[in-house]
């Protein structure tokens, strides 16, 4: 089907019927890109000539017969069908004349070779004469710009003789780096009634057409198609061609599926064009950047004029927009087209020519190393500096690569040391235990004095990640010492010493002094900032506000690229800080950045601060699963001691749900001794302290609680969002029926000064008030539901309502008490903490699993709804905001958005406007029931 050709066409069937009706000949050139549809209008004018009375002789020019006499005369004539004797004399006189030499067309030809000659072209031009009958005759030559000289001088024969002969003459030619035959194509523009005919690329409504969609989604993948080809016709329909149904593709165009029809059709407008047209395509393709003529000059050994036509050709065929290749799709396919040993030639030329013109050492390093050469004096310090800005960018894997390339290189001792450093650093965020041995060797050169402190320095965060406290106290110490460093060097000195100190809380004591006065959050070096919001919240003092420096932080560089490592500071402050909200927040905005992708252990320790922060708000299942995908992302013996804080999660999920079976075999994991010297150790002695409680041994858990104080008080954190002691010391006491030293504990968790969240409080406040008078705690434990509802801890805030309906059911006020326990079972079903569900219903005799609640063995109703799921719909479809429902319901509106998105998934609809009616009818008790528990 031709599309956006109707103008041309129309043009062509002027032109014939002025030839038919005139008697007079017509000459047109049709011109376009490689790939524009020429052929396609040649053949559909062919088509409509024959119908429209006409006779047509047609052939075609092509590169391989460029040599072979009167080839394309031979096609013409092989099409007319003459009679036999015409035919036979037209063969001997195309025998003569291929004997003897021919001039470029348009020059002037020998007398011995006019004499041979002049007998075949009065000969042709009589037998075409004849061949147009009532109709005129039309000759359609393709590729003209390919055809043979011999065969170009009997058509200028022809066109000469047109101004009396109902002959049309329609030529075809594809842009080219110069005119393969300039004297033929002058004489040719020179007769009278031509015409050129241009094939402009495709416009959107055009590509819209071949489009097989509905209107608004053709039009829509026909701009993506556009952006991808130029409007070029042979690209457009390879690519509509292997469209994908489903879309799920990984291609920048996510409609558009990654088949080789493409790929091919690229290479198709290359290699029908000169091999100068490619080469430049190629020289792109490895640049992959904006790349002015005279670059392009200079990466080909061409003078820059000479690049200038390659470069408008492969803009006139849609491969190139501005100054680069138009599309990755299109870079792929030239480079997949290229040897080996061709791209490593070619990069290696372009390392050359961009350092010589003072390209970034970046873009220098790329193609460095995807030519695998360093031999040259200047690579090495380019490839270090590439390696360091890939490190600050979140691409560890590419500094990997660049200082691999630099190991092999002659490098002097400083470089050795720089390039051992930062190889460290680039495979330690890739895999950690792929560092072991490289860690070593820098630490004794570091001792032996044989590299500077700088690079001294960087191996201290690789020693505490590991529990080898002692040597990075050793190397911070010897750096400590060395007055002779660089300008800059205090600084990072300084931010070494506060993470020894904040990683190993027993060194703390000695720099009490840098988190005062000096160490404000908002001074120094983006680490140091980091650092000292962190400490902040360890040792919390009222003059600096940890929380606020940490979201401070956390808004201005949680967009850069390669500050994953910087961000887990600000992150667990605000979880210690017990702002587990705001962790829950930003660790989904990280996680969500495409950079998480190439640091590895660092998108698990995101994922385990995220995991810790959805226990601390009560959602098991994704605290769960996110500490499951963190021990994916980084297996348990390369998190060092940083184990602790996945385990921990996942001890504590497992206890929660009342699977003790699965939290034994967390427990069970190997984990390093110097774990228990961290404050993430602090979080797995608490996890398995409440373990050893839910299992009926308080003296275990309360050993490890014990212990616990004591490090933290010895440690100067007595910090309750890092593990809240002396509240879990109180549990297990008043699990022993000690309720007057429970309530001790309780009244010193209250007093710690700067130390108590609202989220303690809240469940500070909950144990306090089952040791106190009946009236008081009815108070007590409304203050405690309104601290754990605002913090966001359903399942704390679980066990506050089941203990509010307790005290309403003794009290003698069923009826509340029922809708209280019916609000705490629905919330704890959500947080899928079922044993805590079921407890609560069996606690008092009066007060059962609410009719029509399923238990945990009932399955979902027939619309797949979950109960949860259900109760929020039923909200929504009365009409309630978000906001409202994650009020009455004692949830987030986080859970609230998610709920209604199952929703909505699940009942195929796509808004609350369209939820089923039947919903609102299970929305009027549920409304009566919130009002209720509400009293």
């Amino acid at each position: 089907m031709l599309v956006q050709r109707e103008e041309q066409m129309a043009r062509l069937r002027r032109a014939f019927h002025a030839c038919e009706e005139q008697q007079r000949g017509q000459v047109a050139l049709v011109t376009g890109a490689v790939g524009s549809g020429k052929t396609s209008l040649l053949e559909a004018f062919g088509e409509w000539t024959v119908s429209a009375g006409g006779r047509v002789l047609a052939g075609a020019g092509s590169r391989a017969e460029r040599g072979l006499p009167l080839g394309v005369l031979g096609q013409l004539l092989h099409s007319a069908r003459f009679d036999d004797a015409t035919a036979a004399r037209l063969q001997d006189l195309v025998r003569d004349a291929v004997a003897v030499p021919l001039p470029e067309p348009g020059a002037d030809a020998s007398s011995a070779g006019d004499r041979v000659w002049a007998p075949l072209l009065h000969g042709l031009f009589t037998a075409l004469l004849d061949l147009a009958g009532p109709g005129p005759l039309v000759l359609l030559v393709d590729d003209v710009h390919h055809a043979d000289p011999a065969s170009l001088h009997c058509l200028l024969y022809v066109t000469r003789r047109l101004r009396h002969a109902p002959i049309m003459v329609v030529l075809a030619e594809a842009s080219a780096l110069r005119p393969a035959h300039p004297l033929f194509r002058a004489e040719l523009l020179s007769q009278p009634h031509f015409s050129r005919i241009t094939l402009p690329p495709l416009t959107v409504d055009a590509i819209a057409r071949l489009v097989d969609d509905e209107a608004g989604a053709a039009r829509e993948t026909a701009e993506r198609c556009l952006s991808m080809t130029g409007g070029n016709p042979l690209l457009t329909r390879a690519l509509i061609d292997e469209r994908s149904p489903d879309g799920t593709d990984d291609d920048p165009t996510p409609e558009l599926a990654l088949g080789d029809a493409f790929d091919q059709a690229v290479l198709g407008c290359l290699y029908r064009h000169e091999p100068g047209v490619r080469r430049v395509a190629q020289a792109l393709a490895v640049l992959n950047r904006p790349t002015p003529t005279e670059l392009l000059g200079h990466l080909l050994d061409m003078v820059p004029e000479a690049a200038v036509p390659a470069v408008r050709v492969l803009r006139t065929s849609g491969l190139m927009k501005n100054d680069q290749l138009r599309h990755p799709r299109i870079l792929r396919s030239i480079l997949a087209d290229m040897s080996p040993d061709e791209r490593r030639g070619m990069h290696q030329r372009a390392a050359e020519v961009l350092h010589e013109h003072g390209a970034e050492p970046t873009t220098v390093a790329g193609h460095l190393v995807a030519a695998g050469w360093a031999d040259a004096g200047w690579t090495v310090p380019v490839l270090q500096d590439g390696a360091a800005h890939a490190l600050a960018s979140g691409r560890p894997d590419v500094a990997a690569t660049c200082l691999r390339l630099v190991a092999r290189a002659e490098v002097d001792e400083p470089q050795r040391a720089a390039t051992a450093a930062m190889m460290v650093s680039a495979r330690w965020q890739v895999n950690p235990l792929a560092v072991n041995g490289q860690l070593a060797h820098l630490v004794q050169t570091a001792r032996a004095g044989r590299w500077p402190a700088s690079d001294a320095l960087a191996a201290v965060p690789y020693l505490l990640w590991q529990g080898r406290a002692e040597e990075a106290a050793e190397l911070v110490e010897g750096c400590a010492a060395d007055d002779d460093g660089p300008a800059g060097a205090s600084g990072r000195l300084r931010a070494t010493q506060l993470l020894l100190s904040l990683s190993h809380p027993e060194h703390l004591a000695s720099l009490r002094d840098t988190l005062g006065a000096g160490g404000r959050a908002g001074t120094g070096s983006p680490q140091l900032q980091a650092l000292t919001t962190l400490g902040a919240a360890l040792t919390p003092t009222g003059e600096h506000d940890a929380v606020n420096a940490a979201e401070q932080m956390l808004h201005r560089h949680h967009g850069d690229d390669g500050t994953l490592p910087l961000l887990t500071a600000p992150l667990l402050a605000l979880l210690w800080s017990g702002r587990a909200d705001r962790v829950a927040f930003w660790g989904d905005l990280l996680l969500d950045r495409p950079a998480v992708r190439h640091a590895p252990v660092w998108r698990a320790v995101i994922r385990a601060l995220r995991a810790e922060a959805a226990l601390r708000l009560g959602d098991l299942p994704g605290a769960e699963d996110r500490a499951r995908a963190a021990l994916e992302d980084v297996p348990a013996p390369a998190w060092g001691v940083a184990v602790a804080g996945p385990l921990a999660t996942l001890i504590g999920c497992a206890t929660e749900a009342g699977r003790f079976g699965e939290a034994d075999r967390w427990l069970a994991q190997p984990v390093p001794p110097g774990m228990f010297r961290t404050p993430l150790g602090l979080h797995y002695l608490a996890a398995r302290a409440r373990h050893h409680l839910a299992l009926g041994r308080p003296h275990a858990a309360s050993a490890d609680l014990r212990r616990c104080g004591e490090l933290m008080r010895t440690w100067g954190v007595d910090v309750a969002g890092l593990a809240p002691w002396r509240l879990e010391m109180a549990r297990v006491q008043l699990g022993i029926g000690n309720k007057t030293h429970a309530t001790q504990l309780l009244q010193e968790q209250l007093r710690v000064p700067h130390g108590v969240d609202d989220r303690t409080r809240g469940r500070t406040l909950r144990l306090l008030a089952t040791t106190a008078a009946p009236d008081h705690r009815r108070k007590l434990l409304s203050e405690a539901v309104n601290l754990l509802q605002s913090c966001g801890d359903r399942l704390e805030l679980v066990r506050a309502l089941g203990d509010t309906g307790q005290t309403l059911q003794r009290a003698g006020d069923s009826a509340r008490a029922r809708l209280l326990v019916r609000r705490a079972y629905q919330l704890a079903q959500d947080c899928g903490a079922s044993v805590l569900a079921q407890r609560l219903v069996r606690r008092e005799p009066g007060v059962g699993v609410p009719a029509g609640y399923p238990t945990a063995e009932t399955p979902e109703p027939e619309d797949g709804l979950s109960e949860a799921e259900r109760r929020v719909a039923a909200l929504a479809a009365q009409g309630h905001t978000n906001r409202q429902i994650s009020s009455k319901l004692f949830i987030t509106v986080s859970t609230v958005e998610q709920h209604l998105t199952r929703v909505y998934r699940k009942l195929d609809v796509k808004r609350r406007t369209d939820l089923p009616a039947r919903l609102v009818a299970h929305a009027e008790p549920l409304a009566e029931e919130v009002s209720g528990a509400a009293v």
